[in-house]
């Protein structure tokens, strides 16, 4: 039985717009967790990303000046940083059904925190939906390969439409559970 929503596609394609988008139109059942957004210099250059919970609260996730052992590429990872959002948010203790997560990547899954968080928000009846990289292996591809995760591509054609034919879906996920809008879970 399908129970969660993963969202995959190339870099770039409208991931995060439509997970912002789902999250608003989700808003009723209250999801906690975050979004990722890029950090660009005056003339547009991507110098970073930033974590944004559901709740407004930021953290620095990577910057191409900092410094340190955790990097991806030509960013260096906050993984401190994002270890301590991840324990104040406590998404796992949440009292929301609904958990979005922006997104199950690389620099996130530097994270044994994170990993051992999103294994437990799956394996429990909170409803997950993430976006994930389209390529690459590791901890991604074992969500995305997991019999109750739907994988959903993004793409060009399908991406102005898709928060439309998907939010039926995710009602009635969450109908199959016999729990209002507002009901708690463990």
């Amino acid at each position: 039985m399908i129970r969660h929503l993963l969202l995959t596609g190339l870099p770039g394609v409208g991931k995060t717009t439509l997970i912002k988008q789902l999250a608003d139109s989700l808003a009723a059942y209250h999801p906690d967790g975050f979004f990722t957004q890029e950090i660009r210099d005056d003339k547009g250059a991507r110098k970073g990303f930033e974590l944004i919970t559901l709740d407004d609260r930021r953290q620095l996730l990577a910057h191409v000046n900092l410094p340190g052992p955790f990097r991806v590429g030509r960013y260096g990872v906050d993984l401190a940083g994002f270890e301590q959002l991840l324990e104040t948010i406590d998404l796992r203790h949440s009292p929301s059904r609904m958990v979005i997560l922006d997104e199950i990547g690389k620099m996130e899954c530097l994270s044994q925190r994170f990993i051992q968080e999103v294994e437990a928000l799956l394996d429990s009846s909170k409803m997950v939906i993430a976006t994930v990289a389209l390529k690459g292996g590791g901890f991604p591809a074992k969500v995305k390969n997991r019999p109750d995760c739907r994988v959903v591509t993004v793409s060009l054609n399908n991406r102005s439409n898709l928060a439309a034919t998907l939010l039926p879906e995710i009602a009635t996920i969450l109908s199959s559970r016999k729990e209002g809008p507002h009901a708690a879970s463990s």
